[in-house]
């Protein structure tokens, strides 16, 4: 694919502004190509004035290609296709048309202006069509011809505007033209379907748009006052006409000539289904975000009640596995805390480890436990397994990895992450590994966690090392899906 950017810096001497104005008429210029039911290729001035070259080309959603193969990258010389020539050195749009048995090509050269300079010109090829042509056919092909001057005149594309909507229309989706007064003279079927689902009765021909769309619009609060303006059609720009019914975009483009206004092009698009499925994800993420806070609460409640159980039992053993249980339903309470605080099925895992931490230092407040790096957002069925992975490894890190002997008791989590892999390692300054030490045959229960986790929960590895001077240095590797 060739880089169209590439090529208006390698091949031009346009000035940055002048390859801005381009850019901005090519993010809009489907809109034109559709109305014109023609292809369109751009073509700028090489920068030694021998030729030019094509940087863009569009196809229309509206009819047939004319150009069906790719024009971009092409050179033509000066002299090979007059009309590019004279267009470019005029700033004057040159026009050529042919009939034979009632059919009828066009082929055009328009100039792009800016800042009273032509920096490009567009070559329109339109199909061959039918002479005899329907009225909202001709409608759209003299808003072409409006748009087509106005480019050559440098008045479009026009500045970014209001913009009250993400769901921009298109000229398939619906199309209406206004005169100088904001009232409708051309309707296309589906603009005026679209009306209809928000509950107009009548014609939309021969109304004011401004006085329909507000009426229209019954959502709860003030009304709208972008609705107003860009259905006058005098301000460019996107808004969004929604009631209990419908809902339904708008998109206005002021029609200009010289310093004439001519009317307005307003877009019309039907988005209710759109805003219905974008209502019900949101509902979902609520009631997921909702599930996650009371199983954070009923685990908070089970912790709780292990608590007080823990503190009727005499024997110290029986203390103890209480509180080793009281642990990890904390560790997993925190994820789901985690998760009902944010958006998406993804958790910051770098908070969720924080928290994790923290629960640890209870365990043993004269250790410094701490964190290094990061491992950012990851889904939730892999937070979960490894925060508790974590929990066991800090837990037995602060409870029986660090030496009595040591000044300063030290507990190190670190995160590294690169692309799909997940490095975590637990390190501590104790008395190191015994010597006897075998994670295949051990029989604590910390210990069975951790591997049965780590291997078929998150399907990673993990290993048992000793530290340099003195410690040991636990390593998961997790590959991320």
């Amino acid at each position: 694919m060739v880089d169209r950017g590439r090529l208006l810096a390698d091949r031009t001497d346009l000035r940055p502004r002048d390859r801005d104005h381009l850019r901005a008429l090519i993010a809009d210029w489907t809109l034109v190509a559709d109305l014109a039911f023609a292809d369109l290729v751009l073509w700028v001035p090489t920068w030694n004035q021998t030729g030019f070259t094509a940087v863009a080309q569009i196809r229309p959603a509206t009819g047939p290609t004319s150009v069906p193969e790719d024009a971009v990258g092409r050179f033509v010389a000066k002299g090979r296709r007059s009309e590019l020539d004279r267009a470019y050195a005029s700033g004057v749009i040159v026009r050529q048309q042919s009939e034979a048995k009632k059919k009828q090509t066009a082929y055009e050269a328009i100039p792009v202006s800016f800042q009273g300079r032509v920096i490009a010109v567009i070559a329109r090829h339109a199909a061959s069509r039918d002479v005899h042509r329907g009225a909202l056919e001709e409608a759209y092909l003299r808003s072409a011809d409006d748009l087509f001057d106005m480019i050559s005149e440098g008045q479009f594309p026009l500045p970014e505007g209001l913009s009250t909507t993400d769901a921009p229309p298109r000229v398939g989706d619906g199309l209406l033209r206004l005169d100088q007064t904001g009232t409708v003279t051309v309707a296309s079927p589906n603009a005026l379907s679209a009306f209809h689902r928000l509950g107009l009765a009548a014609d939309l021909v021969g109304t004011n748009l401004t006085a329909t769309a507000t009426r229209l619009s019954r959502t709860p609060g003030p009304i709208d006052e972008a609705v107003a303006l860009v259905a006058g059609g005098r301000s460019p720009g996107s808004a969004q006409v929604e009631n209990e019914e419908a809902t339904v975009t708008l998109r206005s483009i002021p029609l200009r000539r010289e310093s004439d206004y001519l009317g307005a092009l307003v877009l019309v698009r039907d988005v209710t289904d759109l805003r219905r499925q974008e209502k019900a994800l949101l509902t979902k993420d609520s009631t997921i975000r909702e599930i996650h806070h009371r199983v954070k609460n009923n685990l908070q409640t089970v912790a709780a009640l292990l608590r007080l159980q823990a503190r009727r039992i005499d024997e110290p053993a029986g203390r103890a596995a209480l509180a080793e249980a009281v642990r990890r339903v904390g560790a997993i309470a925190v994820v789901h805390e985690t998760l009902s605080q944010q958006e998406g099925e993804d958790a910051d895992f770098d908070e969720v480890a924080d928290r994790v931490i923290a629960l640890t230092r209870e365990l043993a407040i004269e250790t410094e436990v701490s964190r290094t790096g990061s491992a950012g957002l990851l889904p939730a069925d892999v937070v979960t397994p490894l925060a508790m992975v974590i929990a066991e490894l800090l837990s037995n890190a602060v409870q029986h990895g660090v030496s009595d002997s040591a000044t300063n008791r030290m507990v190190t989590l670190s995160l590294e992450r690169t692309d799909r892999r997940l490095t975590v390692e637990v390190a501590d300054n104790g008395n190191g590994l015994p010597a006897d030490f075998d994670p295949n045959s051990s029989s604590g229960l910390g210990l069975k966690i951790v591997k049965t986790l780590v291997t078929e929960e998150l399907s990673g590895a993990v290993t048992w090392e000793p530290r340099r001077p003195a410690g040991t240095r636990v390593v998961v590797d997790v590959l991320l899906p």
